[in-house]
């Protein structure tokens, strides 16, 4: 296919390149090892790819699809050699992928005709998603749009405290209340003070508790409730932030979410620590939800726009 001959902006593909490492040799090594000695895909190979494909994370439902692709495809032409497994597998997520993420951006930008663009940001506590808000508001900043901050999780202080350290540190204002405020009242502030500020993108931070999916869903209900009485369409965007390092955790935590409030999004951190990358190909087919952003590292500038053919391309380095 001709989308893996373009030229990706060399240093976040670089970047890429390295946060995926342990996946792609991990899964890279699995596959040499499963097609040694074999000139061609036949069941054996099938039924080993399969393994690895779950061993990767790329969950249950996903890697039957891609094994019923590759059968059809080797039934069609009869004779397909080892060889050519490497890029029909690259082919194949590809295009599943597509089914989800349509798009092939690579910059932080924003729909022109929302302003302020609000994004509502869900996620169990301990993903990292805290730490996306505050990347994400840079990337936003350094795009050239005026970003506020809303602390709506107010259940715990230092969710508050953690969340006003990325502000300090990007550079950009934000709207906060004592722990245990309304978290809808302090998304209603927020928005107020967006507004006023004519600002073009609004984060708001929620808690991450799932103990209680019925609280948790009358509580989200909330926030967009109120948040739409300053802003009608509000929240743009809900986002679900997943640790790619948990593997099929994430997958149960996106059940779990998907269930309590409607996700429009997904941002998967953690990558570049684990060799479960294929999670994002499996939760991307699986829910439905295009993925948005993806944590490669740890540094300030290591959230990437999601861009499905830089990430099959890297997965298969």
């Amino acid at each position: 296919m001709s989308f893996f001959k373009r030229i990706f902006s060399s240093e976040k593909k670089e970047t890429l390149d390295k946060g995926l490492e342990k996946s792609s040799t991990s899964f890279l090594s699995k596959l040499t090892k499963a097609v040694a000695g074999k000139s061609k895909v036949d069941d054996t190979v099938l039924d080993d790819l399969e393994e690895i494909l779950v061993s990767s994370d790329v969950g249950v439902g996903t890697t039957l699809k891609i094994i019923d692709r590759i059968e059809k495809r080797v039934s069609e032409d009869k004779y397909l050699g080892t060889e050519e497994l490497n890029k029909i597998l690259r082919e194949e997520i590809a295009g599943l992928l597509s089914e989800t993420n349509s798009g092939e951006e690579s910059e932080f930008t924003i729909p022109k005709n929302k302003k302020p663009y609000v994004i509502m940001v869900v996620g169990v506590n301990g993903v990292g998603k805290t730490t996306t808000i505050g990347k994400l508001a840079n990337q936003f900043k350094k795009a050239g749009y005026s970003v506020v901050l809303g602390a709506a999780d107010t259940f715990r202080a230092a969710a508050i405290d953690q969340l006003q350290i990325w502000a300090d540190r990007v550079g950009v204002p934000i709207v906060k209340q004592q722990m245990g405020s309304d978290p809808a009242s302090v998304a209603f502030d927020t928005l107020q003070s967006a507004v006023a500020q004519n600002a073009d993108v609004v984060i708001i931070d929620t808690a991450g508790r799932l103990h209680n999916k019925v609280g948790l869903m009358n509580e989200l209900t909330k926030v967009k409730r109120v948040m739409q009485k300053v802003v009608e369409d509000a929240p743009h965007d809900v986002m679900l932030v997943l640790d790619g390092s948990t593997g099929q955790n994430a997958f149960e935590q996106a059940k779990q979410f998907t269930a309590a409030t409607e996700v429009t999004s997904l941002a998967v951190t953690k990558l570049d620590g684990t060799a479960k990358g294929g999670v994002v190909i499996g939760i991307s087919d699986e829910f439905k939800i295009p993925v948005k952003y993806i944590g490669v590292g740890e540094g300030i500038e290591d959230l990437q726009v999601f861009n499905k053919y830089e990430f099959v391309d890297s997965f298969f380095k």
